[in-house]
Parts: C-alpha cells; sequence; structure tokens
C-alpha cells in the first residue's frame, strides 16, 4: 500500500526511485536544450505512460518506440509525433498504415528497397503520405544501411522521389558505445556517428534533399560533443533507469541508477556456503553473462557477496571470498540487486513499484509484447 516501506514488498520485486527517475530526465532534457536538439525519448526502457510523461516534460510527444505494440498503447492514450525506430516489419504493414493514418505523426524506419516497395504499393487514405526515417549504420553494426555505400544514398533519393512518401530524416544509432570504457572512448564514439552522420547528410544536399537527422543511445548523450549541436534530434533511452552496465561504460553513477529488485533469503546452504534466495532469471536479466565481480548484479550494501547463478525462480548467492556469516542474513532477510541491465530487467516485471525515499508512493504498468 502506499505509504509502506518497500521492504514490506513479497518478492522478487521490482522497485524504481522516482525522484531518481525524475532528476535523470531532467538532466536530459537540460542537455539538449544547452546543445540546441530536439530531444527524442526513448520508451523502450519502461514501456510506461508514467515515465514516459516525465521523459516529455509532459508533453506527451515527440518519442521513439521499438514494438508496434509500445506505439499502439502510447498512441491510445494521446502521444503522437512517434517513431517506430525498427525496420520495417513485413508483416505488420496494415498496422503501420492504421497508426500512419490515426495519428497527426506517425514514422517509420527503412534501410530497404524492398520495404520502400512495400509502403509505395500501400498508399495511405485522404492523400497522407508515409513519413519515412533511413536508418543508417555508422559502426554500430547492427540493422541500416552502411553511410558508405553508394545504394545509402540512392535509397534516400528514392525514398524523396517515391509518390506517398516522405523522407523526414536520417536515423543512426551508437550502440557502439556500449563497448567503451570512460568518457573519452564515449565521446569518441559519438564523435565518429556525428561526423559520418552529418557527412552523410551533406550528400543528401548536394542533390537536392533536406531532412532531419538524428543520433542516440545512453552513453553518447549522457556525455554530448559539441558536433551533436548540428543535429536534428537525438533519441537515448536507457538513461531514465540506468544500471551498472552503464556505469561500468562511464555513462552515470551508481547512484544516477534508480531500479533495485528485490530479494528474500529463502534457504541456507551451508553444505555449498551459499545462501539461496528468490530471485531467478525469470525476474532479473541474465544479461552480462554473470561476468561482474559480484556476479549477475551488484548486491547493494554487501560488496563481499556475488550473485553466482541462477535458475528460472532461485538465485545462489555466496561470499567473493570466505565464509558466510549466516548470522548476517536470517531466512526471509532482504537482499536489494541493482541489475546489470535495466530494459532487460524490467521486461521481466509486469509491474513496478514506484517509492520515493523508500516509501511507497505507487505502481506502473508497462505494455508488452510486440
Amino acid at each position: 500500500m502506499e505509504g509502506d516501506p518497500i521492504t514490506e514488498l513479497c518478492t522478487p520485486a521490482m522497485v524504481v526511485d522516482v525522484d531518481t527517475v525524475r532528476r535523470n530526465a531532467q538532466r536530459m532534457i537540460d542537455r539538449c536544450q544547452e546543445l540546441g536538439v530536439q530531444l527524442r525519448p526513448h520508451m523502450k526502457t519502461h514501456k510506461t505512460l508514467e515515465c514516459g510523461d516525465i521523459m516529455t516534460g509532459g508533453t506527451r510527444r515527440c518519442v521513439v518506440v521499438s514494438t508496434l505494440a509500445e506505439a499502439s498503447f502510447y498512441a491510445d492514450h494521446g502521444f503522437d509525433d512517434i517513431l517506430y525506430a525498427y525496420p520495417l516489419p513485413f508483416d505488420k504493414l496494415e498496422c503501420l498504415a492504421a497508426l500512419s493514418e490515426r495519428l497527426s505523426l506517425f514514422q517509420v524506419l527503412v534501410d530497404h528497397p524492398e520495404a520502400l516497395k512495400l509502403l509505395s504499393q500501400r498508399p495511405l487514405s485522404a492523400g497522407r503520405p508515409w513519413h519515412v526515417w533511413l536508418k543508417l549504420d555508422c559502426g554500430n553494426g547492427r540493422a541500416g544501411i552502411l553511410h558508405s555505400e553508394p545504394e545509402a544514398l540512392l535509397l534516400a533519393q528514392a525514398i524523396a522521389k517515391t509518390e506517398g512518401v516522405e523522407l523526414t530524416g536520417v536515423y543512426a544509432h551508437c550502440g557502439n558505445t556500449y563497448h567503451c570504457k570512460g568518457v573519452d572512448q564515449i565521446q569518441a564514439v559519438a564523435q565518429e556517428t556525428t561526423t559520418l552522420t552529418l557527412q552523410f547528410m551533406e550528400k543528401l544536399r548536394a542533390v537536392g534533399i533536406n531532412c532531419k537527422s538524428s543520433i542516440g543511445s545512453t552513453p553518447s548523450c549522457s556525455h554530448p560533443i559539441k558536433d551533436m549541436g548540428q543535429l536534428s534530434e537525438v533519441h537515448p533511452g536507457n538513461y531514465v533507469f540506468y544500471d551498472v552496465q552503464q556505469s561500468l561504460i562511464g555513462s552515470c553513477r551508481m547512484e544516477d541508477v534508480a531500479v533495485r529488485v528485490l530479494t528474500r533469503v529463502i534457504g541456507h546452504c551451508t553444505h555449498r556456503n551459499q545462501l539461496l534466495v528468490d530471485c531467478g532469471w525469470a525476474a532479473l536479466s541474465q544479461d552480462g553473462g554473470g561476468k561482474l565481480p559480484s556476479g549477475y548484479a551488484v548486491i547493494e550494501g554487501h560488496p563481499d557477496l556475488k550473485l553466482l547463478s541462477m535458475t528460472q525462480e532461485h538465485g545462489r548467492v555466496e561470499p567473493i571470498t570466505g565464509e558466510l556469516d549466516y548470522s548476517k542474513h536470517p531466512l526471509g532477510s532482504l537482499l536489494t540487486l541493482v541489475p546489470h541491465h535495466s530494459c532487460a530487467t524490467a521486461m521481466m516485471h509486469s509491474v513496478y513499484h514506484i517509492h520515493s525515499g523508500g516509501r511507497l508512493v505507487g505502481k506502473w504498468f508497462p505494455t508488452r509484447g510486440w
């Protein structure tokens, strides 16, 4: 109940510090205002209305989503100017068309001529155009057409010339910042991505095409470089929660991480020098492979403990060195886990318990599915 301490929750439970969320969101808003770029926050980390409100400063405009479930969820609750930042899915064309015809601005991502052909064969009602962003790969090596390939410019020109289709912008994700350690490395990747994107924009202008430009990732937008001010938009997402991974990259401090998973000791396994806890991989992502010194998560307040392994509903905790003092961890006692990856961990939970100063203030219910 609201007002109760979070320690009263049944476990495992994901708890979110709303004060930290608000602070993280405002810092990003302030950064973008200082840069002079539009912030288009990504909703994929939390997938909730409440956090979307916080990230957009209450406007419910100019957001990014990663699934059509998210797009529909936000559209149903008054959000608009939504960019579905995923390579055009060939099996969901009618869903995309419905959103494009319903919202004042719904935008899709294209990185292949076949996707453009699909859009051209499905004109929207009332003469409305498809709003399309070209997905560019500037070194991340995931989705997108490679910036240096002649086909990239040809595809942009084709989008611009196709009847019923409008080239809204060029979109690049600098996810390769996730391999960085420290601000210098983050900013080097951000500089490379920004430079390559701006160079591509020059190519477009040379052939008479003017459109928006956007890059993004939480590390790059947490430590933006000056040249990012020449872009139209940036699109980070994880920053609203942050996590252990981001602290190791150098995006944030541990005190900026807004998410925890609470778990209770349910077993004393003295023959293994271990504790058994009620949090397994159904409540805490295995992303990171347990390679932290503390295993699959940081156990807050217990630098001597390691979450060694997990099964679906159980976790095994042991000391990093020496023997466990079981008297310090009685059965039913609480441990607090700081997740390696908050996006992946949030996906495990159908409700987030929201608190301020350790006291419950409400619940957020994320959308799910694709």
